[in-house]
C-alpha cells in the first residue's frame, strides 16, 4: 500500500544565537524563536498532509540544555502528532548525544528513540515499513555506522536512519563516516540522512536524501530551509518533495554599485534588491548586503560606514519592517585605477606596481607578513574571521593572494590622491 513520509534533521532546536546583542536592531526574540516556530510549522504540515510518520535523523536538540523546557517543548509538539494517530521516529546524532536531559525525558508513546548501542530496526507491520537505525552513544563517532547496520527486511519498504558526514562534506565533521557507493549498496529504498546543513539527493538502488537543516540560524546558513516529504506508492517508488518550512530566512544580497554616483543612489539600488526578495518569498529575511563593483565612491562608501548603513536600513524600514532586518552591510568595491597624469607621480606609481607584482612570490616577505599579521588574527572572534574575505586568506596562510587582493586598491587609491 502506498503511503507518505516526512524526513527532516538538523532541528537544533533552541540552539542559541550569539553576538545578537551587538545588533541594536536585531529582532532578538524572532531569532531565538524561530527554531520552535519552524518545528511547529513540520508539526502543522504533517498533520494537514496525513502523513504516516515523521523521521528525525540527528541534532533535534543542540547540545546542553539550561533547563528542561526546551525537552518539554518538543514533547508537546510530539503529543500534537500522537492526536492525529502520526508516530515520530527519532535518532539522536552528535549534538544530542552530549546531553543527560534527552536520554532522561520521557516522550510519548508515538516516539521510538533509536537505540545507540548497536543497531536497530523498527518495523510498521500494518505499511510493511522498517526503518534501520543507531544513535550516536557519544558525541564524536568515527565508526561507519552504516557498515554495521543489518540487512534489507525481506518484502518491506526499507528505510536506514543515519546521522553522518558522508563523503565530501569537509565543512562538517567527518563523524560516522561513508561513501554514497555503501549506502547504495545495503539494499535500502531510502535513506533518511542528518548532519549536512545543505539539501543534497542521490537517486539510483537507493534515494540517498540530505533534507537540509529545518530553520537557518545564522549568515552561514543561507537560503530556503525545511525538510522533504516523502511519497511511496504501491511498488515502492519513492518521490521526494522539498517543503520550505522556515519562518526567517538568512540571505546574502549582492549589489553591484559600479553605476551609482552617490550614497542616495547605493542605498536606492540595495532597496530595490531587497524588494525583490520579498516578491520571490514573503518570509522574513535576514539580510548581509554587499556591495561589489568598481566604482568612484570606493574610499567613500569605506569611510561612511554608519551613515551607508543607516540608509540601507531606512530603506529596509521603508519596504517592510517587520519582514525585513539588515543584519549587515559590507563593503567589497574596488576603486577605478588611473594612472597619475604628470611623469614623476606616473614613475612612482609603476615602481609601487613593480613593488607588489614581486611581493606577491616573495617568500622571506611573506613570512614576515604572517609573522606580524598573527597577533591580530588571534584576537579576532571566529564569526569575524569568517565574515572577511581578506582575513580568511590571511588565516589560511594566503598571504600572496592577500597582497593581490590588496594590491589594486592600494594602487587606485594612492593614484587618486596625485592626480
Amino acid at each position: 500500500m502506498g503511503f507518505r513520509f516526512i524526513h527532516a534533521a538538523d532541528i537544533h532546536l533552541d540552539s542559541p544565537m550569539r553576538g545578537l546583542s551587538s545588533y541594536e536592531t536585531a529582532p532578538v526574540e524572532q531569532l531565538r524563536g524561530a527554531t520552535r516556530e519552524a518545528l511547529k510549522k513540520l508539526v502543522t504540515t504533517a498533520i494537514e498532509d496525513q502523513v504516516s510518520f515523521v523521521v528525525i535523523a540527528g541534532d533535534l536538540y543542540d547540545g546542553s540544555w539550561k533547563d528542561y523546557r526546551t525537552g518539554i517543548f518538543f514533547a508537546q509538539q510530539m503529543g500534537r502528532l500522537s492526536k492525529a494517530g502520526i508516530r515520530a521516529y527519532v535518532l539522536y546524532g552528535n549534538h544530542d548525544a552530549e546531553n543527560e536531559m534527552t536520554k532522561s525525558l520521557k516522550m510519548p508513546d508515538n516516539v521510538r528513540i533509536f537505540a545507540s548501542r548497536s543497531p536497530e530496526i523498527h518495523k510498521i507491520e500494518e505499511l510493511k515499513v522498517a526503518l534501520h537505525g543507531r544513535s550516536f552513544p557519544n558525541r564524536a563517532v568515527d565508526e561507519n555506522f552504516a557498515a554495521g547496520y543489518k540487512g534489507a527486511v525481506k518484502d518491506c519498504y526499507n528505510i536506514g536512519v543515519l546521522h553522518t558526514a558522508l563523503e565530501g562534506y569537509a565543512a562538517h565533521p567527518t563523524y560516522a563516516p561513508c561513501t554514497v557507493d555503501e549506502l547504495h549498496a545495503k539494499g535500502y529504498d531510502y535513506w533518511a540522512l542528518g548532519h549536512v546543513h545543505e539539501f543534497q539527493q542521490w537517486d539510483g538502488a537507493s534515494t540517498i536524501v540530505f533534507p537540509g537543516n529545518l530553520q537557518g540560524r545564522s549568515i552561514r546558513e543561507t537560503g530556503r530551509k525545511g525538510a522533504v516529504s516523502v511519497t511511496v506508492n504501491d511498488a515502492g517508488k519513492s518521490v521526494v518533495e522539498r517543503l520550505y518550512l522556515d519562518v526567517l530566512r538568512w540571505e546574502v544580497l549582492k549589489v553591484d554599485v559600479s553605476d551609482c554616483t552617490t550614497l542616495d543612489g547605493v542605498a536606492q539600488k540595495v532597496g530595490r534588491g531587497l524588494s525583490r526578495l520579498l516578491e520571490q518569498c514573503s518570509v522574513c529575511h535576514a539580510v548581509r548586503v554587499v556591495l561589489e563593483g568598481s566604482t568612484p565612491l570606493h574610499g567613500l562608501l569605506f569611510g561612511s560606514g554608519a551613515a551607508l548603513r543607516a540608509q540601507v536600513i531606512a530603506q529596509a524600514a521603508s519596504i517592510d519592517s517587520e519582514k525585513l532586518w539588515v543584519e549587515k552591510v559590507s563593503v567589497a568595491t574596488s576603486a577605478p585605477w588611473q594612472p597619475p597624469v604628470d611623469a614623476d607621480s606616473h614613475e612612482a606609481m609603476s615602481a609601487l606596481q613593480a613593488i607588489l607584482a614581486e611581493a606577491m612570490t616573495d617568500q622571506d616577505f611573506l613570512v614576515q607578513l604572517q609573522q606580524e599579521l598573527a597577533p591580530f588574527l588571534n584576537k579576532l572572534s571566529s564569526e569575524v574571521q569568517h565574515d572577511v574575505p581578506l582575513l580568511t586568506l590571511a588565516r589560511e596562510q594566503r598571504l600572496g593572494d592577500l597582497v593581490a587582493e590588496v594590491a589594486p586598491g592600494l594602487l587606485a587609491r594612492l593614484s587618486a590622491k596625485v592626480q
